[in-house]
This record gives structure tokens, sequence and C-alpha cells, in this order.
């Protein structure tokens, strides 16, 4: 895809969809002898998310798996569009969509594996993580350079924010 096209499609993202393993985690599962699940978010995905979210651009997550270390991040990042337990995450994309009143074409969805693809391709914009599934990037508008869980959250997010004419601001924020 065109550098052109590609940013036509980010200008209009409204609401940034994430899944959770392999996008936002490496996607390897850790569970203590609790019982409890582990997980291992990037600090630098965050601040993106924190990012979008200051420019007036929603984000929400859909995972098919439930996790308590997943209630407690989105917590601390102000993130409440959090949807754990969906195995048809079609189904609750088309939920969060009439809930938030808001077009396809203006989601942006990030996954990385077969189980994304039903929401995914209702979507104005596809990312994929670098080490996605083969056919889930060759499916996606935008593949990252960096993997899942080590930064491609980041890199969706400051697509969106530099097609919107938003990124230099936000980093002259910090200088």
């Amino acid at each position: 895809m065109s550098t052109h096209r590609l940013s036509e499609l980010a200008r209009k993202i409204e609401l940034a969809v994430f899944d959770i393993d392999g996008v936002m985690t490496d996607g390897r599962l850790f569970f203590a002898d609790s019982g409890e699940q582990i997980k291992a978010f990037h600090v630098r995905d965050g601040l993106g998310l924190k990012a979008l979210m200051k420019c007036g651009i929603g984000v929400a997550v859909i995972t098919a798996r439930t996790s308590g270390a997943l209630d407690r991040r989105m917590s601390e990042l102000g993130i409440d569009r959090v949807m754990q337990g969906h195995q048809d995450k079609a189904t609750a994309l088309d939920r969060l969509l009439e809930t938030e009143s808001i077009e396809p074409a203006s989601v942006c969805y990030t996954g990385d594996d077969l189980v994304d693809w039903p929401a995914m391709r209702r979507c104005g914009l596809k990312c994929a993580p670098g080490d996605a599934d083969q056919w889930i990037r060759e499916q996606a508008d935008f593949i990252t350079r960096n993997p899942g869980g080590r930064g491609a959250v980041r890199e969706v997010c400051e697509l969106i924010l530099d097609a919107q004419g938003r990124l230099a601001a936000w980093r002259d924020g910090f200088r």
C-alpha cells in the first residue's frame, strides 16, 4: 500500500482497537503457581496509547482471554473500553461500534492472529505486529517493524497521530 493511501486511512481514525496477547504482549503466557496470569506490557506502548487518548482518539481492547493483569494495566492507562473473554471478536466489535456510534471506516484494529480477522476485516485501517501470523500480515494495511509486546502498539499510535498532524506537537510537549 502506498504511503499516501495509508495516511488517508489513518487520518480518518476515531477509535483504535487492540488485541492483547501477541499485540500488547509478546503472546507468551505466564502463570504463577497460584494460577494467576502474568503479562508483560511495554511502557512505550502505554505512552503511545495515552497520546492517542490525549488527542481525542478513543482506545479499546478486545481479547479472547481474561486477566486481572490486563484490568490493572488498562486502569493505569485510563482505558475503560476493555472487552475480555470474547472469542467472537467481530460481535464484540459490533457491540462497541454501536455503543460508541462509530462507523467501521473510522476504526483501526490491530491484531496478530486468525481469531482477530473477523473483526479486523470490518475496520478502515488494519494493522499487524511484525511477528503476526503470515496470513494476517498479508491482509494488513500496515505492518509494524517491531513485534507484539515490543513497541508495535506505539508504532500504530504514531502512524495515526502523524496522519492526523498531531505527532510533532505531542513529541514537542516533552522537549
